[in-house]
């Protein structure tokens, strides 16, 4: 039971602080000015990222139902799936594969017709519709932290 506690903890807090990290350290350092040589560069890097723990996000939530359905199993004797973290997990996932497979992937087609995407001017129809969707992912990313946060939260209550 130890071991399943574990990955399901593990998970939640890979994929949580992950976001985490990348919203509050990757993306500021990266476009932080002089770091890089270039915005272009900086987008470049945050958005290879962000694909990365796109990934590992679906693959954390998988892992976390599993683990938290097969614990509430062991010790209530039933699966639960409708409990509040699983539920809370699932709408997760559903948020992240909209932003991977619906902004993130018209976003990178955008940036690479951009080229260089600063020197596009701003009423430029591309540049308007990067930039829309650019605030779509932010407000994703965000609502994906937070609740990832309520599912910690739920979850520390649960074993305490």
């Amino acid at each position: 039971m130890p071991i399943i506690r574990f990955f399901t903890l593990l998970s939640l807090v890979l994929w949580v602080g992950g976001i985490a990290f990348l919203a509050f350290i990757l993306a500021p350092t990266a476009f932080h000015p002089g770091f890089l040589p270039s915005r272009h560069l900086a987008g470049a890097v945050v958005g290879q990222s962000l694909n990365k723990l796109h990934w590992l996000g679906l693959f954390c939530g998988v892992v976390f139902l599993v683990t938290s359905s097969v614990e509430s199993r062991i010790i209530e004797g039933v699966f639960a799936p409708f409990a509040a973290r699983n539920v809370l997990i699932c709408l997760m996932i559903l948020l992240t594969l909209v932003s991977m497979f619906a902004i993130s992937t018209r976003m990178f087609t955008l940036r690479n017709e951009m080229v260089v995407i600063d020197s596009v001017p701003l009423d430029d129809p591309r540049r308007v519709e990067f930039d829309r969707l650019h605030i779509w992912s932010t407000r994703i990313e965000s609502t994906v932290l937070l609740l990832g946060l309520a599912v910690i939260f739920l979850t520390a209550r649960r074993l305490s």
